[in-house]
């Protein structure tokens, strides 16, 4: 195959930071272009797993109609019947146009930012640090529609196959980036802004036993390091940068790096927002 090069990009970032304030500059047609493209490729360069790549992307006309299937292929088990996600997707993704959006920005990010992605296919079909979001945004969805039932049961799903616990009432923004994904864990009322990137056994945990709004804000742009545990109703400012393996138990302040146990400020980040350049040096 020739080496892939998509012949389209997302807008560009203007001055206040948001690319995306509309849905509708989310299109996602281009990118189902680009993944078709790659799926008929990789069909080619692999026959035997041809069947594979039609039943993910060749046979659907559509993104969002991939889209629905995929969460249905992650999630049907006997206790959850293909009939019960499917009728639950289509009915979330009618809903909320951010499932369609946010998977679209979840797929960009892993192809921008993780150097093992070499095309905008591979996190769909592939990478469990997507599925798992795209399964806590139908999660999510149910959890404000009062299934809380079949929310956490679709957490639990994907917890035991995935390794990756996300709670359904969690917030978590777009262009989010888990890179391996094993061992996150987000809390119910953690929140994470757009352009996040989290890489493999990250905590976003509570305190003791308290109840209430008990689990971390994580602003935007910011990069979370591999191992790292933030812990509490704390703040990690925009555009900061956590060392791997450090402990977090207070509030971090915008644009600057904290590493160690307890973590504490050891200088500025090296860009603006290290969630987008993985940039992991200390300073």
């Amino acid at each position: 195959m020739e080496p892939y090069s998509p012949a389209w990009s997302l807008p560009k970032e203007p001055p206040d930071g948001h690319r995306f304030r509309e849905l509708s500059d989310v299109d996602p047609a281009p990118l189902w272009n680009a993944m078709q493209h790659v799926a008929r490729g990789k069909a080619i360069q692999e026959p035997d797993l041809g069947s594979f790549f039609h039943t993910t992307i060749l046979n659907h006309e559509d993104f969002p109609s991939a889209l629905a299937a995929r969460v249905v292929s992650i999630l049907a088990t006997p206790r959850l019947p293909n009939k019960v996600i499917r009728d639950a997707i289509d009915e979330a993704i009618n809903d909320d146009l951010r499932i369609v959006s946010s998977a679209v920005l979840d797929i960009v990010a892993a192809y921008e930012r993780d150097p093992a992605c070499q095309d905008h296919a591979t996190p769909f079909l592939f990478f469990k640090g997507f599925q798992a979001l795209l399964a806590y945004r139908l999660a999510h969805w149910l959890w404000h529609q009062g299934r809380t039932s079949l929310a956490l049961l679709v957490q639990n799903k994907v917890s035991a196959d995935l390794g990756v616990d996300i709670h359904p009432a969690a917030r978590i923004g777009q262009g989010i980036m888990m890179d391996h994904a094993t061992g996150v864990v987000i809390g119910e009322t953690a929140v994470v802004d757009d352009d996040v990137s989290i890489l493999h056994h990250v905590t976003l945990g509570g305190t003791g036993k308290e109840s209430g709004d008990r689990h971390p804000k994580v602003r935007h742009g910011v990069l979370l390091g591999a191992g790292c545990k933030v812990i509490g109703n704390i703040v990690v400012g925009t555009g900061a940068m956590v060392g791997a393996g450090s402990v977090v138990l207070s509030d971090v302040p915008p644009n600057v790096t904290v590493a160690g146990v307890p973590a504490r400020v050891i200088g500025r980040a090296k860009s603006s927002k290290p969630g987008l350049t993985m940039d992991h040096r200390l300073p």
